[in-house]
């Protein structure tokens, strides 16, 4: 192997890192979190851990480029209630963090996942979930994640704004996100739904899905 062959070896190594999207783990249960790591990592994620929320803080100060935190709610010095995860969520909302954050709840399911999502929760997942759901989650977090920074260096918009109430239930908050974001990308697009899928990361069925779903016409505004 020549001189040049090594240095663009590793300048392709250095790019790929750079481009690596960035996940938190925030579980206090280090059987739960390798399982975690080894499903985000087996999917090309680089992956953070923290154990409490001065630990997640710590993480975030350093790496503000997180795209997406998986966060139980039950974390020390109080793991049997949902106080600490609730504070963790207003301190990476407070702090400007643009990551995505998945909750995972085990505690009184409905209520809780209800208060994380006014806290500013973008998902939640009731324990135990499986690796499949988990990693599904992160990747629909890491996406908004993304596009909003798209968004945001296109058009100065900091996020996409979700209008559907907390009192209209989970359901329509997150279905309002979703509908605004397909909407965006479809008219960037010029309504090509090839290009949209691409842009979304989604099959053209899954496209054709949402249209049906969200009741979406070539036609609308």
């Amino acid at each position: 192997m020549t001189d040049q062959d090594t240095d663009t070896e590793a300048a392709e190594e250095n790019s790929a890192a750079a481009e690596a999207i960035r996940i938190l783990l925030v579980e206090d249960d280090p059987a739960l979190r390798l399982v975690m790591r080894n499903v985000m990592e087996n999917n090309e994620y680089e992956v953070l851990e923290a154990d409490s929320k001065v630990a997640a803080e710590s993480v975030l100060q350093e790496n503000p480029d997180i795209a997406a935190i998986v966060l139980d709610l039950g974390l020390p010095p109080s793991p049997h209630t949902t106080a600490e995860g609730l504070a963790t969520i207003r301190l990476i909302v407070d702090g400007l963090y643009p990551a995505k954050i998945v909750v995972l709840t085990g505690q009184d399911e409905e209520s809780s996942a209800l208060a994380a999502i006014k806290e500013g929760a973008f998902d939640f997942l009731s324990k135990p979930s499986s690796s499949e759901d988990i990693l599904n989650a992160v990747q629909r977090a890491v996406l908004f994640y993304k596009k909003e920074k798209t968004l945001s260096e296109e058009e100065g918009l900091t996020k996409l704004q979700i209008n559907a109430k907390v009192a209209d239930g989970l359901k329509a908050v997150r279905e309002e996100a979703e509908e605004k974001l397909v909407r965006k990308v479809l008219k960037d697009t010029e309504f090509n739904v090839y290009q949209s899928a691409a842009k979304l990361g989604l099959k053209r069925e899954s496209v054709y899905y949402f249209l049906k779903k969200f009741g979406i016409k070539r036609d609308d505004n």
